[in-house]
């Protein structure tokens, strides 16, 4: 059985949560998030802790309740301190651009690239090579990322394209005569 649920979610001093029927707000000082509480899981607030218990003594009840304290603690989290995710582009000429709610990158493409920023996210470029990725919603953050990575995925012959920067990309040898 999962023990991910029996732990307690601490709310820092500038975090507000409120349990509103069948869904889960919080509110800090990255902004207010969102979210549905599953059916066969219980949300409870008490002294400034959160705890997440299931309503069923069945295995997807235990499972949902751990998944909903995970989903809570992340909410906290990004609404209290925030998320970023940081990529990196390698190849010659290509570079990106941010400019409004549209990152500008140019890829090696017969044609620039323009990605619409969604509301919620803000992408920085740091010196045409290193963009930053920042928001409150973890999993908005992390997609936003995905998709600019996934215009020009590293390949593994020279490592040219978009990679994370925590990604490690393993080498190919190239083809001998």
């Amino acid at each position: 059985m999962s023990r991910i649920a029996n732990a307690s979610v601490r709310l820092p001093e500038k975090v507000e949560l409120s349990v509103d029927g069948g869904a889960v707000r919080v509110k800090g000082p990255q902004g207010e998030l969102e979210q549905e509480i599953h059916p066969t899981v219980e949300v409870a607030q008490e002294d400034g802790v959160v705890r997440c218990r299931p309503l069923e003594d069945s295995r997807k009840a235990v499972a949902f309740a751990g998944t909903m304290r995970s989903i809570v603690d992340n909410m906290v989290h990004g609404v209290s301190q925030g998320f970023e995710r940081r990529l990196e582009i390698t190849g010659v000429g290509y570079r990106a651009d941010a400019k409004g709610a549209t990152l500008n990158l140019q890829l090696g493409y017969s044609h620039p690239i323009a990605y619409a920023i969604p509301e919620g996210v803000t992408v920085e470029v740091e010196g045409q090579t290193n963009v930053v990725v920042r928001g409150a919603n973890k999993e908005l953050v992390g997609q936003v990322a995905a998709d600019i990575r996934a215009m020009r995925p590293p390949e593994p012959y020279k490592g040219k394209g978009i990679k994370y920067a925590d990604e490690r990309i393993i080498r190919k040898e190239a083809k001998k005569k």
